[in-house]
Order: C-alpha cells, then sequence, then structure tokens
C-alpha cells in the first residue's frame, strides 16, 4: 500500500491499486466519530459514446443512461430496495451522477461494516427487468419536468448551451423525456458492465479506520471481476469559438438570475491544479465580497449578496461560471467586462493578490476537517488526474506573474456568454 503524507494538513493518504483495477483510497481520522465512503465509477452524463474494450464498433446510448442507472442499482431481486436497508442500519445513504462520474456513498457512526454487506453487495449486483425500467421511466420523467420549472438550473443550463456547440456537458445530466423513453435494460446492462467494471473505479474512505484491516474488509466484500481494457469514449470536435453571447429567458422569478460563462481551453496535466488556483484567486479578486466591482454594484442596488463561482474542467472541456441575481444582469456584466479590462491594463493589485490566496489556502486546509469534503474531493479529483493533496501543495508557488498570464489568456471577452432569466 502506497502512503502519501501531506505536513500541511497532516493527512496521510493510503492507496492500493487492486490486480482488477480497482483503486482504494483511505484517509484515516483517529478520533473522528462520523465515517464515510464514497464508490465512484468514472462515468458521467456526458458518456453516451463509446467503444466497449475488446470491440471495435461504436456504441451510442440515449442521454441520460448514467443518472438512469443510478437510480435503478438500488433495487434488487429479492424484492428489497437497499436504500431502506441502509436507512435501516442508521446509516445516511445516498448516489448521485455528474457530467464525468457516478457515485454511491453512505456516512454513519455505527454499523460501519453491517452497512459495507449491503452497500457493497448493491454495487456489484445490478438487476434490471422490462418492467422495473418503465416504472423507472415515469419517476425521472417527473424529475425532468420539476428541473425544467427550476429558473436556478434553467439559467445554469442555458449559459451551457450558449458556450457549447457539441459538447455534451451542455445538456442536462437527466436527458430528456424523449431521451430517456428509448432506454431498456439491455442498454442499462450494457454500460453497467462497460462502466461498472472495477478498472473504471475508485472508492474513497475516510475516519477512524486502521487503513490494512479496512482494506482487507473491503476486499473480502469484493466478486471475483477481471479488470478490462481502456474505455474509448466518442467525442465531436468542439469549436473553441461560442454558439452565442446572449440567452434570455422568461420564467417565474422575483429577481432577475444570471449566469456569466467563460469558455476556457482544457489545461494540461501539468498545469490542471496551477491553473485551477489562479482562477479561484482572480475569481475571488474580481467578485467577493471586497472586491470593487461588489461595492459599486452594491452601490448602485444591482447586487445584495456575491455570486457563486465556479470552475469546471475536464480532458475535453473547461469553463467558468458566475451566477446571481441582478436587478439588471446586462449592467452587471458590463461593470464585470469593465474591471477585468482594468487588470489587464494596470495589472492586479499585490496586497489584494496576496490576501486573497491566503483565504484561498484556509479553505483548502478548512478542508481536510470534514470526512466528508475529503473523500467527495479526492472522488472528484481522482477522476480528473489530479490528487487533492496538490493544491495544498502548489499554491504557494502561484505568483501575480502567473496569475497575471491566466487573466489575460483565459478571461477573454469573445469566449465570454451572459444567461438571463427573468419575469
Amino acid at each position: 500500500m502506497q502512503i502519501i503524507e501531506n505536513s500541511i494538513v497532516k493527512e496521510k493518504l493510503y492507496i492500493e491499486k487492486l490486480p482488477n483495477g480497482l483503486t482504494i483510497m483511505i484517509i484515516p481520522k483517529k478520533g473522528i466519530e462520523k465515517k464515510y465512503i464514497i464508490w465512484g465509477t468514472h462515468y458521467g452524463s456526458n458518456d453516451s459514446s463509446f467503444i466497449v474494450p475488446g470491440e471495435t464498433k461504436v456504441t451510442n446510448v440515449p442521454k441520460g443512461v448514467a443518472h438512469f442507472l443510478e437510480h435503478k442499482m438500488f433495487e434488487q431481486e429479492n424484492g428489497r430496495n437497499s436504500l431502506d436497508v441502509l436507512t435501516s442500519l442508521g446509516v445516511n445513504a445516498n448516489a448521485y451522477t455528474t457530467n464525468n462520474h457516478t457515485a454511491y456513498l453512505y456516512e454513519c457512526t455505527d454499523n460501519f461494516y453491517e452497512a459495507l454487506d449491503e452497500f457493497m453487495d448493491y454495487v456489484q449486483h445490478p438487476y434490471f427487468t422490462d418492467q422495473n425500467v418503465e416504472k423507472e421511466k415515469g419517476i425521472i420523467g417527473q424529475e425532468i419536468m420539476m428541473y425544467d420549472d427550476y429558473p436556478e438550473w434553467k439559467v445554469y443550463l442555458n449559459a451551457l448551451e450558449a458556450m457549447y456547440h457539441n459538447h455534451p456537458v451542455k445538456l442536462d445530466i437527466t436527458g430528456t423525456i424523449e431521451t430517456i423513453s428509448h432506454i431498456d435494460k439491455d442498454i442499462l446492462y450494457k454500460c453497467y458492465n462497460t462502466f461498472y467494471n472495477p478498472s473504471n473505479m475508485a472508492m474513497v474512505v475516510c475516519g477512524d479506520f486502521e487503513p490494512e484491516k479496512l482494506l482487507d474488509e473491503i476486499k473480502k466484500r469484493l466478486i471475483n471481476k477481471n479488470g478490462t481494457g481502456k474505455i474509448k469514449r466518442i467525442f465531436e470536435d468542439e469549436p473553441k469559438t461560442i454558439v452565442k453571447p446572449r440567452v434570455e429567458q422568461k420564467m417565474d422569478t422575483s429577481i432577475p438570475l444570471f449566469a456569466i460563462g467563460i469558455k476556457d481551453e482544457p489545461p494540461e496535466q501539468e498545469e490542471k491544479v496551477r491553473k485551477h488556483i489562479a482562477i479561484e484567486i482572480i475569481l475571488n479578486i474580481l467578485t467577493g465580497a471586497s472586491s470593487e466591482l461588489y461595492r459599486k454594484l452594491y452601490d448602485i442596488g444591482n447586487s445584495y449578496w456575491t455570486p457563486s463561482i465556479e470552475y469546471e474542467f475536464d480532458s475535453n472541456y473547461a469553463h467558468i461560471l458566475i451566477s446571481g441575481q441582478s436587478n439588471d444582469p446586462d449592467k452587471w456584466f458590463e461593470m464585470f467586462k469593465e474591471q477585468i479590462n482594468k487588470f489587464k491594463e494596470n495589472g492586479i493589485n499585490k496586497d489584494d493578490f496576496e490576501r486573497i490566496k491566503k483565504m484561498i489556502y484556509g479553505e483548502y486546509v478548512r478542508e481536510f476537517n470534514d470526512v466528508t469534503d475529503i473523500s467527495r474531493m479526492f472522488l472528484s479529483d481522482y477522476f480528473k488526474g489530479v490528487n487533492s493533496f496538490d493544491y495544498l501543495n502548489e499554491i504557494e508557488s502561484i505568483n501575480l506573474d502567473y496569475t497575471q498570464e491566466v487573466l489575460k489568456n483565459v478571461f477573454k471577452e469573445e469566449k465570454m456568454v451572459l444567461s438571463v432569466v427573468r419575469n
């Protein structure tokens, strides 16, 4: 078992890659009562076109299969629902689907190993029938219609659609009522057998554990399944340009919502963490509660709280999203662009840079206080080819010149879109 120690947060990461390809990561937290486990597959809503290892032809499946599969995994052949079984043990279980991975999880203080029996059983034993698949279409269809009524979701999705021509990241993770109507049990089994292979999966556990003992317990519960070769994921070429600079939709909302998107190019492996940190610093300097822009917007009554900021990337896409509420989103957007140009011309203030960098460093350190944050972070970063410790190790090397360079290369007006939802 490989051990990686981080002296900043005084944490150890134990990593074991099993012969079948499954990667297990354990972060012991002595004296912490809560235990958290998350088991993920590198399979998300983006993966609708692929070549199965050992085959030559391309398999195309409807949009929304990854999310549909996540819903169906809890139902077992014996008639039980594994979510109910886990709840009866006093553990809090759940699952979620993102653009690039699907994850199953639970947290508890007691009955960890009793829950592990059920947890590892249902993830390894899918049960799909014509009847239960058809029933699920109605349930997921209601979920899709519910999200269609959420202004916060539509303003986000519209921004992605304004940025991306072809990449499936612009599509709703759940699919549409039309696309899920084409899902059947054969498609679900095909995708399960392709992507739920141990060589395409990773597990993260955090809590008061002896790593060697925990690893043995996990191995006991693994079924005998060999790893496969690499799955080839097929994507259409994505132009570097945006689709359109502005999109607006009318919905029931008291204050207009906005989302500013900035389309970026996927970072190279060695730049993933450094670029991410620099963008976080820039966004906080630009739009944070202590920023010049926020003060100006607040003074003219155009912003009442700081917007949310996000930098999302994977191997073949990357973008920034800034979302919030404003009485005049177009004015907000114009002032945002003016502030960027001001920083490009005059440079970012060094004191502001150092202050925000320290603040972000503190946030990184605090993430290691919670077993939930730790586990989700390590799983998500793993599927992006990153070790979460790297953010702590790299932040000190981020200087003002590098950050200024990222500002110039990423924050380009021709790559920006504005999505608005208003009454």
